[in-house]
């Protein structure tokens, strides 16, 4: 049996990549990017005009005109006219490319508009207002988004401006999710008073699809011989695969037993921590991960959030800081076990998160994860927590 400092590095230990691939820039959203997106030209690409109004040139308002004569009405991708008497001007709306004998916008706010003339209503005017300068933000050949980033709306945005149709991505393990067990049936079946339908393969999927991160699934029966034939299979087409249930000391969990048989080391089985002691994590000569997670619903919640989730960010080359939050309630907690306890995030009138716990049932009492946000992470060395101390929390729902 291990310590959770102890199972972390030991995962940690074991990071893998899986190369690069192209993909189309639609499909990017999530994914890590593996290079640098380069500005193809000026951004933005010309003088942008920003507020609908006209634009004159801010000299003729210095010799005291205030009345200028609207020779066109320019929208954005329109050519830019020309003026050619100093009491001209450009009606022109946001976004349109400033004429060239021309400097500043006045918004339509400030103005009266009456038989194509246009006059002043303010004194309060600058040169230059009103319009963002060509490659003000990057110049063309600048980096505009560094590599190794999670892939935002954002940077969508960027790599659409910059015409990145296809963009590099790092590759993502091909992952298998397995559950175990002859009491679960499928989701669509009535079960009988001593069975229950399979959910823990479900949990762990949309996990993963929160993370941009496809997974097939497969379920096995508790005999020995389907189970070893089914994992042989899976270790060679899969990088990585997630085990639910079968992982214990009963009679029916065959599966350490059969990983060791198909030469998957173990590196570790047990971890002082509640919930998610039983958890088995080991690796196969081609590189292939095995996270064997306990079958309780909430053992594998926790450890899927607490151990894979990291483990993948790491592999990606991501790494989020660490969240904090503060105890809102005393806790007790004897056994000898480092404790991941439910708790409702909030935030208070300062601004401090705030975690308070909501009693449960055990590591089987999945409908509290409904109404919880986090695991806190709680050490091992003491049994009484107070209210007001500062401890992780491992976040599951965003709460903002």
């Amino acid at each position: 049996m291990v310590y959770v400092a102890e199972a972390d590095e030991i995962i940690k230990g074991q990071l893998r990549t899986y190369g690069t691939e192209a993909i189309d820039f639609e499909q990017a959203l999530g994914r890590v990017l593996a290079e640098d997106i380069v500005a193809d030209r000026d951004l933005p690409p010309y003088n942008r005009v920003t507020m609908d109004g006209v634009a004159i040139s801010f000299a003729a308002f210095e010799q005291g005109i205030t009345a200028f004569r609207i020779i066109a009405t320019q929208a954005a991708g329109d050519v830019p006219p020309i003026t050619n008497a100093v009491d001209e001007c450009v009606e022109i709306m946001t976004g349109a490319a400033l004429p060239e004998t021309t400097d500043t916008i006045i918004r339509y706010e400030d103005l009266e508009i009456k038989d194509g003339i246009a006059t002043l209503q303010t004194q309060n005017i600058s040169r230059g207002q009103s319009i963002h300068r060509k490659g003000k933000d990057k110049k063309q050949g600048d980096i505009v988004v560094t590599t190794n980033q999670l892939v935002t709306p954002a940077i969508i945005s960027m790599l659409a401006s910059t015409g990145y149709t296809n963009v590099q991505v790092k590759k993502q393990p091909r992952v298998i999710i397995i559950s175990t067990g002859d009491e679960l049936v499928e989701v669509g079946e009535t079960p009988s008073p001593y069975e229950v339908r399979r959910s823990n393969n479900y949990t762990v999927k949309s996990i993963l699809q929160q993370l941009h991160l496809s997974a097939d699934m497969l379920h096995l029966r508790d005999e020995p011989i389907v189970i070893k034939e089914k994992l042989q299979a899976c270790l060679q087409q899969y990088d990585v695969i997630i085990l639910s249930g079968g992982i214990s000391m009963g009679k029916f969990d065959y599966v350490p037993v059969v990983l060791e048989e198909l030469k998957v080391s173990k590196l570790f089985h047990k971890v002082r921590q509640r919930p998610g002691n039983p958890f088995w994590f080991g690796a196969h000569e081609n590189s292939t991960l095995v996270f064997a997670l306990p079958g309780n619903p909430v053992s594998t919640f926790m450890c899927t959030q607490r151990y894979f989730v990291p483990w993948y960010r790491a592999s990606m080359g991501i790494e989020l800081p660490p969240a904090y939050a503060v105890l809102d309630n005393d806790i007790t907690f004897t056994p000898a076990l480092q404790y991941f306890v439910q708790v409702k995030l909030s935030f208070n009138n300062k601004g401090h998160l705030l975690a308070g716990t909501i009693e449960g049932n055990g590591s089987g009492d999945f409908a509290n994860l409904t109404e919880t946000d986090a695991f806190m992470e709680l050490p091992l060395e003491r049994s009484v927590f107070k209210k007001g101390e500062v401890y992780r929390v491992w976040p599951f729902k965003q709460i903002m």
